[in-house]
């Protein structure tokens, strides 16, 4: 089993949560004060699209980063991303997750018209975390498993030369700073990446819904056993960070 998920009492005395809330009142007052369909028509402008690789502790210089990954998108898009920041550094979840499921309902079309896949699983996994609805959430965990077990087979033909032998450098790149794989999607950062836990955590929650869904966690810790060789389980060999297995 992967570490235990904190529950909230146990986050709010994380000084690490707090320091990443800072500046919450003034992005709140930003956002909350918008026109959707003025944001639909403003195109972000720049030079070139630049991802973020790994998050400001600073909210405002987070959210700022972030508009990089939108230029020549429309201001909806960062709107959009900005609203996904919110929930994850726990600011205001009732009503922000409100204002992006109601997003999504309105502007459905639109969203998939100018989110790249990236956003598009961002959006999934915060719908998976904060929604009552165990159809949706069960819909939309398809997404993220298939997502992430393509970013884990590309990943591999990245890191690896025949017979699954490492690239010593590659690895250390993929440690080192992001490295794109396709549509706004990058590769894991093989030893230490969270990403797996996360989706484990996601699984289980929608698991936990119907006695039967034992079935599926019971295929998914197959697929992490030595005597059935795949994918997932060779990044387990390779991973290092305790905290963040998915097993």
């Amino acid at each position: 089993m992967p570490p235990r998920q904190k529950t909230k009492f146990e986050q709010w005395f994380s000084w690490s949560r707090h320091q990443r809330r800072a500046g919450a009142a003034q992005a709140l007052q930003e956002l909350h004060a918008v026109d959707i369909e003025q944001l639909k028509q403003q195109i972000i402008s720049g030079d070139s699209i630049e991802y973020t690789y790994g998050s400001a502790k600073d909210l405002q210089q987070h959210l700022n980063a972030l508009r990089a990954e939108f230029v020549g998108s429309p201001e909806l898009a960062h709107y959009h991303a900005s609203l996904i920041v919110l929930l994850r550094r726990d600011v205001d979840v009732a009503s922000n997750y409100q204002r992006l499921k109601q997003l999504w309902l309105a502007e459905r079309d639109f969203l998939l018209g100018c989110l790249n896949t990236r956003w598009l699983i961002s959006a999934c996994d915060s719908m998976i975390d904060h929604d009552d609805d165990a159809v949706l959430q069960s819909l939309l965990m398809n997404a993220v498993m298939l997502i992430n077990t393509l970013k884990l087979q590309e990943t591999e033909a990245i890191l690896c030369q025949h017979d699954y032998a490492e690239d010593p450098k590659m690895r250390e790149q993929l440690q080192q700073q992001r490295v794109a794989l396709f549509d706004g999607t990058s590769a894991f950062a093989v030893g230490t990446d969270d990403t797996l836990r996360n989706m484990r955590w996601r699984l289980e929650k929608i698991c936990r819904l119907h006695p039967l869904g034992q079935i599926v966690l019971e295929i998914f810790d197959r697929l992490q056993q030595a005597s059935n060789p795949n994918v997932y389980l060779r990044f387990k060999q390779r991973h290092q960070r305790e905290r963040t297995r998915w097993w």
